[in-house]
């Protein structure tokens, strides 16, 4: 067998847990309770194939867009579009009717599954395009009155996997900062090696349970621990949205073993009343990606018992591409370690030419988890992907111990007075000021140096500090073309469904009206 062909065999993994272990539980949904074992999601995924196929005419190649919010079933119905041969579509249930009639009107799905409350953004969307089928379900019970009510599956008349694990099998469209969202097409060999790379880098086993919080229309919402766990006959514990103390109860009530975050939920459990009750003995490490962990933020994590492995990837591969080894995470702060198996890495000029150690460069990927491309934009599939390695945008060095660390976007780094200017490094600093609890920094406009910096800055709880004594704190810490000219101290910073800083969004407010509070120097 070769990464590239798997078999129908291989790939219907709720099939096999289904004969391994029928009555494990795969799925718990934590608010309603309900439980599905690995026998019932399997029977649940031969009932939504077939009433998919007779009821909709779904077949191999169709598009199944859903615009709901988790909810269990998601799973199921991943694995039903994979037996029928076609491709599932998550689609952000936050858009506008307007944004998702870009994703509609690219994807043209032949069915739309949708929550009733989201019946006028998808009129909205379809203004232009209109599917063969819309399906509607009332939120608050999910597909499961049609599940309960539908005939079992026969064993003879079960549908095996059709689809061939190199075609795709889901879209996922990225955020869209550089323009019209774009669909990056995943395929089920994508998933299988993503998910035997992040199981042999975390030692994932059956045993192992995890509470998941992200979003169904994010690749961390699928793999990052979902997919990983469903091939190891693991269980996971579906909360529908980021809840801090909900989740540290259900760490302690559900013996959690592997937990997820990025630095901002991380930071928001920290806070928690909770955090000081509640037991967390049973997790062994916590996986946080995004973007670096504030120092101080792990020293408290790891006061509680629970070392943190940072991470890096992106929906295009993988996505679980780099790990920190949890015991290098205090000597290693900011690195994201080392590449995950099975995936080969470059760092590399504008020129494609291999860059020395601790020169940084654009990271660049190849192995069997990158994705063949973009939905029907061979223009940006072919910039994205070139000679068969999968260029990824950010900025990277590597240290002479081999460990990695993202500098930045290639797009968000600017140039002031002829000298480059990388905003994680400065992000990296300013995080150490004992009064801040998030930054950003972006290359705003200037009329002697081209581009300078701005910080956007949130305060932690009970600190006041002023915007010049920021800035005094970088005088003699960073070279001076390197510290912001400008700092504005914000509530919060707008972040993206996974929890990340949305810099467009700081970019945006900065043409249109000053913040809360700024000083020039």
């Amino acid at each position: 067998m070769t990464a590239a062909k798997l078999s129908a065999f291989e790939n219907d993994w709720l099939k096999q847990w289904a004969l391994y272990a029928p009555e494990s539980i795969a799925f718990q949904d934590a608010e309603t309770g309900v439980r599905y074992s690995y026998a019932k999601l399997y029977d649940l995924s031969q009932q939504l194939a077939l009433h998919l196929s007779t009821q909709f005419g779904v077949e191999a190649g169709d598009r199944v867009a859903v615009f709901a919010g988790n909810e269990l079933e998601y799973i199921p119905l991943f694995f039903a579009t994979h037996r029928l041969g076609a491709i599932l579509v998550p689609i952000n249930f936050r858009l506008t009717g307007r944004e998702v009639a870009h994703i509609i009107e690219d994807s043209e799905p032949r069915l739309i599954i949708r929550e009733e409350k989201y019946s006028s953004v998808i009129a909205i969307a379809c203004e232009r395009f209109l599917p063969q089928g819309i399906w509607s379900f009332d939120g608050r019970a999910g597909l499961r009155p049609f599940l309960l009510n539908a005939a079992a599956v026969p064993a003879a008349s079960a549908m095996a996997v059709v689809s061939r694990s190199q075609d795709p099998c889901m879209i996922l469209y990225t955020s869209g900062t550089t323009g019209a969202p774009k669909g990056a097409m995943i395929t089920f060999d994508m998933i299988h090696w993503n998910s035997i790379s992040t199981g042999l880098r975390l030692n994932l086993n059956q045993s192992d349970v995890a509470v998941t919080f992200s979003p169904f229309f994010h690749t961390s919402g699928w793999n990052v621990l979902v997919t990983p766990f469903l091939h190891r006959g693991a269980r996971t514990v579906l909360i529908r949205k980021f809840d801090a103390e909900k989740i540290l109860e259900l760490c302690e009530q559900e013996q959690v073993t592997v937990l997820f975050g990025v630095p901002t939920t991380m930071e928001m459990m920290a806070r928690s009343p909770n955090f000081a009750r509640v037991d967390l003995s049973s997790i062994r490490f916590a996986v946080v990606g995004g973007e670096p962990m504030p120092i101080d933020l792990i020293h408290a994590w790891e006061n509680k018992g629970i070392p943190i492995r940072q991470g890096y990837g992106l929906t295009e591969f993988g996505p679980n591409v780099f790990s920190l080894n949890e015991q290098d995470s205090i000597r290693k702060i900011g690195s994201i370690g080392f590449a995950n198996f099975y995936i080969e890495t470059r760092i590399v000029d504008d020129e494609d030419r291999d860059l020395a150690v601790g020169e940084i460069g654009e990271l660049v990927l190849r192995g069997p988890v990158c994705t063949p491309g973009y939905w029907r934009n061979p223009e940006a599939t072919s910039h994205a992907i070139k000679n068969g390695w999968f260029h990824t945008g950010d900025l990277v060095r590597k240290d002479a111990e081999g460990y990695h660390y993202v500098a930045g976007r290639k797009k968000d780094m600017f140039i002031s007075g002829g000298e480059n200017v990388y905003p994680v490094e400065v992000e990296r600093f300013l995080s150490t000021h004992p009064a801040i609890r998030e930054v950003a920094v972006i290359g705003v406009p200037d009329a002697k140096w081209g581009e300078v910096g701005k910080a956007f800055i949130a305060l932690k709880t009970g600190c006041e500090i002023s915007s010049r004594e920021i800035l005094a704190f970088c005088e003699g810490n960073l070279a001076k073309y390197k510290i912001p000219k400008s700092v504005a101290i914000l509530t919060e910073l707008p972040k993206g469904d996974s929890g990340k800083i949305l810099k467009r969004k700081l970019a945006e407010a900065t043409e249109q009206r000053p913040p809360l509070a700024e000083v020039m120097t």
